[in-house]
């Protein structure tokens, strides 16, 4: 079977020589056993693959399954992926079979594999090395022989050096590694694809296709597209059902494409994957301990002042230094009222006040650490719930599974 073959069976558009070379390994190792690591950004299209290795390997006549481990709550996956024996927890009516058992001698396709809890990740490495596992309370062991396809949208070598995977299971899974480019990388295809996608919501929607005038196709090629195939069939459809004018022009166009913010015009994946963005809490905390040092050095240049008995036109051109970074204005004009003889002696009167403010704010300042602020926050959210994670992490604006990690990482007593 050919590329354009495989292409009409899976409903696979575009002609970008990174699509094609995906293909080409994906029909390269099928015939293996293999394990496979399938990148790329969300939205791109990964899932496809996983069907393409399996109708093309010795297996595709026994069970596939596609499992989002993103999905599965962390207290339950064990037993999903395993299964287990009957009262091994509360709820445990009766035995049941894990998906590695209901796939033996087929193929099951892990997506977001990287969200996998640690102990969940050295069960699935005995998996790969011996095709052993146990079931969740049992103790007997249990074979399955199955093919193990990976996905991710995340760097996971960045992963394993925050200690959120572990970097043997890594090289077990990267056998053989299929890049699946984002939409940016296949510009090619764009046009290609809108086209299938508003002919697709003409026949759904019963309507004349939308079609795009020359300013409107350089728009649509030009754009980031940081949703990717997900994100340019959605719009398609939004415009397809809203507007009634089937030639769609740049301008109307723009009021469908979400302004990219300047300085957020970042890929999903970093280092080749995905890139760090700051969650609310954590940009908080950056606005907090910016704002303690400007207070730490306010109080710095106060003290300042009242030890070298400084006069006002000084205080003037101190702080037009000081604030210089913030305004970017070097015509900073302040007014400031006129500090009477008074004034000048009731300052001098609290200058060991305020020295000593000074110091215990550097106490402060050495002590006190984001660590120690995120520990503070889960233990009250905990104790203003009288520790049920449910609806403290839901307080917190973080995932039950999230805050279980964070629970065992600060070794937080319930």
């Amino acid at each position: 079977m050919d590329i354009l073959s495989i292409k009409q069976r899976f409903g696979i558009i575009g002609n970008s020589p990174l699509l094609d070379r995906a293909i080409n390994i994906a029909m390269q190792v099928a015939p293996t056993d293999l394990s496979v690591l399938i990148t790329g950004e969300s939205g791109t299209g990964k899932e496809v693959f996983p069907k393409i290795i399996h109708y093309l390997s010795p297996r595709k006549h026994a069970s596939y399954i596609a499992v989002n481990c993103g999905a599965i709550p962390e207290g339950t996956i064990d037993s999903e992926l395993f299964g287990h024996e009957k009262g091994s927890f509360t709820g445990a009516h009766e035995a049941r079979k894990g998906y590695f058992e209901e796939a033996n001698g087929g193929t099951i396709f892990l997506d977001e594999v990287a969200e996998l809890p640690l102990a969940t990740q050295a069960r699935l490495l005995r998996v790969l090395e011996t095709g052993e596992y146990i079931r969740v309370g049992a103790s007997k062991v249990m074979k399955t022989n199955v093919r193990i396809v990976a996905a991710t949208n995340i760097d996971i070598t960045e992963a394993i050096s925050h200690g959120n995977f572990r970097e043997d299971l890594y090289y077990r899974l990267n056998s053989v590694p299929i890049y699946i480019p984002p939409l940016r990388e296949r510009k090619e295809d764009i046009m290609l694809l809108f086209k299938k996608f508003a002919s697709d919501f003409a026949e759904k929607y019963r309507m004349p296709p939308i079609q795009l005038d020359e300013n409107a196709q350089n728009l649509i090629i030009n754009y980031r597209w940081q949703g990717n195939i997900r994100q340019l069939k959605n719009i398609t459809e939004q415009i397809s059902i809203i507007e009634q004018n089937r030639l769609i022009t740049s301008d109307i166009l723009k009021k469908y494409l979400p302004e990219i913010i300047p300085g957020n015009d970042l890929p999903v994946l970093f280092n080749g994957t995905k890139s760090h963005t700051l969650d609310e809490r954590e940009l908080l905390y950056k606005i907090l301990f910016d704002m303690r040092k400007d207070i730490y050095d306010l109080k710095k240049l106060v003290a300042n002042i009242i030890e070298n008995n400084i006069t006002p036109e000084d205080i003037a051109g101190a702080s037009k230094t000081l604030f210089k970074d913030v305004y970017h204005d070097d015509n900073l004009h302040i007014n400031y009222p006129d500090i009477s003889e008074h004034d000048n002696l009731e300052l001098k009167h609290y200058n060991s006040t305020i020295s000593d403010s000074v110091a215990d704010s550097e106490v402060i300042d050495e002590n006190l650490s984001i660590q120690k602020i995120e520990k503070d926050l889960i233990i009250k959210a905990l104790e203003r719930h009288k520790g049920k994670r449910k609806n403290a992490a839901k307080e917190l604006g973080i995932s039950e599974r999230t805050l279980y990690r964070k629970i065992k990482e600060y070794d937080i007593v319930k």
